[in-house]
């Protein structure tokens, strides 16, 4: 609703990864120059880690954006948890091979066919796997050994990792992983941004819908909205979207550092136990209130509506036996058949 407020074109501070808001933070910049390295190399694998919500996507997004369509052949993977048999699946599907009823050892003589395909037309294949952190040591391994499959002596296949911060130090800490290691081209973690790029990059976002200078920030606003957020661009965008929501309710063209805590304020007041939270965590549970309504906060009002919730549960389930053996008398004879009437009435 504050975007009509505020005479935007779009949703600024979305949650959903968007290339066009692309930001180019000096952690960000590094990152797509190591990507660049990597590519160039030609193989191996390439890994990108960072927190949950610093941009790994997005910055994927703006790279697969940038490549050149006739060089590179780019599939993307979200992992969920697959397992070896699934991954090898799931990649043969992105490379149009057909994997009904094939066994590993064909499904991989497939997937090396497919990968011959697309290095005929003079490309490689480049796969993107996301969220690499919920992959199965085995299906890790799997990847290393496609990252195998050559023509003339070079790589078919390169392959990026992204992954949470678990993964990187999976990565380095497991024995199982030495061979993938020795495989790695190029590494980076992507850190917060400094509070130096906060006022820059809400700028950036604001201007990208058509802002024109309303509402404005002021300096100790965007300091404030650091700390609150860590950083994490994600965490910005949620306390961002609740600073013009508030504006637009109040009326307020200013948004200073004691409007920021006070919005900092009301998310911590969202939670339960809002002094054990930080604000980065009060921030991530309330993007999720819809899906997960916050409890109540006192223990005893809780409790009184538990046993009421318990009491009408009772109740109910007392009215609906008695529905039944009506409708079991009905249909065994032994008594005059209700009417539909009686039996709403018996369930009132």
């Amino acid at each position: 609703m504050y975007e009509e407020h505020f005479g935007l074109a779009g949703r600024p501070f979305q949650l959903t990864p968007d290339p066009t808001f692309w930001f180019e933070t000096a952690t960000h910049r590094k990152a797509m120059a190591y990507l660049g390295y990597g590519l160039q190399q030609g193989e191996g694998f390439v890994v990108v880690t960072g927190d949950i919500g610093a941009g790994k996507t997005t910055l994927m997004g703006h790279l697969l954006a940038t490549i050149d369509p006739e060089a590179l052949n780019a599939i993307r993977l979200v992992s969920t948890a697959l397992d070896a048999d699934d991954l090898l699946r799931t990649v043969a599907g992105q490379l149009d091979v057909a994997t009904a009823g094939l066994a590993k050892a064909d499904l991989l003589v497939a997937i090396e066919r497919g990968l011959h395909s697309v290095a005929r037309t003079g490309r490689r294949t480049l796969l993107v796997v996301d969220e690499a952190q919920a992959l199965s040591v085995s299906a890790v391994e799997e990847l290393r050994m496609l990252s195998n499959f050559q023509a003339g002596g070079r790589a078919m296949l390169q392959i990026i990792l992204l992954g949470q911060p678990e993964f990187r130090e999976r990565l380095h800490g497991s024995d199982h992983l030495e061979q993938l290691r020795q495989r790695v081209v190029a590494i980076h973690h992507l850190d917060p941004m400094g509070v130096e790029e906060i006022d820059a990059y809400v700028a950036h976002r604001l201007m990208v819908v058509g802002w024109e200078g309303r509402p404005d920030f002021t300096p100790d606003a965007f300091a404030a909205l650091h700390r609150a957020s860590g950083g994490i661009p994600r965490q910005v965008n949620s306390i961002a979207n609740r600073l013009m929501l508030h504006a637009a309710l109040t009326g307020n063209d200013l948004i200073d550092g004691d409007v920021v805590e006070a919005v900092v304020a009301d998310l911590r007041a969202d939670l339960p136990s809002p002094g054990r939270v930080t604000v980065v965590e009060a921030v991530a549970a309330s993007d999720q209130e819809a899906e997960h309504p916050p409890l109540a906060g006192d223990e005893a009002a809780d409790h009184a509506r538990l046993a009421e919730l318990e009491a009408r549960i009772d109740e109910q389930d007392r009215a609906l036996r008695r529905v039944l053996m009506l409708l079991v008398d009905w249909v065994e004879g032994d008594a005059t058949r209700p009417s539909l009437a009686a039996v709403r009435d018996e369930a009132a």
